[in-house]
């Protein structure tokens, strides 16, 4: 019997989180853009997709739908293998980079002890796709956005990659499971040891996702619509479903390393235990107010539909709250870190994909001038100084037994402070450049 639930676990276990990852994950990010233009709505003071759906919430279903309804059109000058195969590079980088990412304890395709190397080595070769589909276009207009994004990925993967160091001299493991149980170790999450590494990894993020204020790839004011101007139907969704999907990515690597992965906050401490019935509240809110939403929609097969999603989220509040429930050491009892592990985990990352809608409708485009010289004269600079002062930490606090609270403080106000000489220093040699345009 153990050799049978052994054989299940290490075999149907990963192949049923693999089903779920390619047959969940495009929903979702259907969903995302739905959240998004509801986002953008809401900061424009209007209401969005309303029309299909409750309040929209069916959108996404026949946004999907039209696009495979329309017309696929291949110039008849282009590299008609490359251009059909290009979107496919980048959507299986994405899903293949979701693999070693732990979604919860329980839920995890592959553990590997060099899990986060494979993520973010996978994750980069989605710039092949994009660089083939604005090549194999044969358009000047495709081929200039895809060396746009070329460039832009070299820029700011290696500010990215070097945050993600500091992250994992803090750690001392590439293995996701394991950085998410150094933090428990530690008694905080590592954004706390390293807010700057933080900082640098979520504006490379933002850079290598093309997500604006750092879209300029896909800049449709200057170069039509970018690598994707000749793609159409719904090779030209797989595109933008690639682009979510690594959103999805790089707000798990960022979860993982800095926010805690599937703990909790203050997970080693008894007095916020009652943090452990957050998961059932907040599923019963949201019910509740589908509840009260359903009298309100127009016609009765919405209401309906309303009600529905109410039910189903008590049926998952019901759910987060059994294990807190059932008697210590029962079964169901033993269900709570996968349940609300995975809880906690996704809550995170749907929060840093909302940090990303609210950047992209708070500021302006950059210039690409702007663009690089951000990442190569002030982030990469700035990421190898807070490696140094990681590294300093780690030095005082395991040889000279300094204290956590002691030590990264220290170091990261010396951080801080080069990060305010890089940016009076560039500063200062672009007055000088305008002073020498103006002689």
């Amino acid at each position: 019997m153990h050799a049978v639930i052994q054989y299940v676990i290490s075999i149907w276990v990963p192949l049923v989180c693999m089903l779920v990852i390619v047959g969940v994950l495009p929903l979702c990010t259907g969903y995302i853009v739905l959240m998004e233009r509801k986002v953008m709505a809401d900061m424009q003071a209007r209401l969005g997709p309303m029309r299909v759906g409750p309040h929209g919430l069916l959108q996404p279903i026949a946004d999907a739908v039209k696009l495979l309804l329309k017309e696929d059109i291949i110039p008849d000058e282009a590299d008609k293998a490359i251009f059909w195969f290009a979107p496919l590079i980048s959507v299986t980088a994405g899903m293949l980079a979701i693999s070693p990412l732990a979604i919860g304890p329980w839920f995890q395709i592959a553990d590997l002890n060099v899990g986060l190397l494979f993520v973010v080595g996978i994750s980069a070769l989605g710039i092949f796709g994009i660089v083939l589909g604005g090549w194999s276009s044969n358009s000047h207009y495709s081929l200039l956005g895809a060396l746009r994004s070329a460039a832009q990925l070299v820029s700011y993967e290696t500010a990215a990659g070097m945050a993600v160091v500091g992250a994992l001299l803090l750690a001392g493991t590439l293995s996701t499971r394991e950085i998410v149980a150094a933090q428990g170790d530690y008694g905080t999450w590592f954004i706390f040891a390293a807010p700057v590494g933080f900082f640098i990894y979520v504006v490379a993020s933002i850079a290598e996702t093309n997500r604006a204020p750092f879209d300029l790839p896909e800049a449709e004011s200057e170069l039509v619509a970018g690598y994707m101007t000749e793609y159409s139907g719904f090779r030209w969704a797989l595109y933008f479903l690639a682009e979510y999907t690594n959103m999805v990515v790089v707000a798990s690597i960022a979860t993982t390393l800095f926010l805690g992965g599937w703990l909790r906050p203050f997970a080693g401490t008894r007095a916020f235990n009652f943090l452990d019935y957050f998961p059932s509240a907040l599923m019963i809110l949201v019910g509740a107010y589908c509840f009260y939403r359903a009298p309100k929609q127009p016609v009765k097969v919405q209401q309906l539909f309303m009600m529905g999603l109410g039910l189903a989220f008590f049926g998952v509040a019901l759910i987060l709250a059994a294990p807190l429930l059932a008697p210590k050491g029962s079964l169901v009892a033993s269900a709570m870190p996968g349940l609300h592990g995975a809880f906690w985990f996704l809550l995170k990352v749907g929060s840093y994909i909302y940090l990303f809608m609210w950047l992209r409708f708070t500021f302006p485009r950059y210039r690409f001038d702007q663009l690089m010289r951000l990442g190569w004269q002030f982030l990469i600079p700035l990421s190898i100084v807070n490696v140094m002062g990681i590294g300093l930490a780690l030095v005082l606090h395991r040889h000279w037994g300094w204290s956590h609270w002691t030590a990264f403080p220290l170091t990261t106000i010396l951080t801080l402070l080069a990060a305010g000489y890089l940016g009076w220093a560039g500063e200062k040699k672009d007055k000088e450049h305008v002073f020498v345009g103006e002689q």
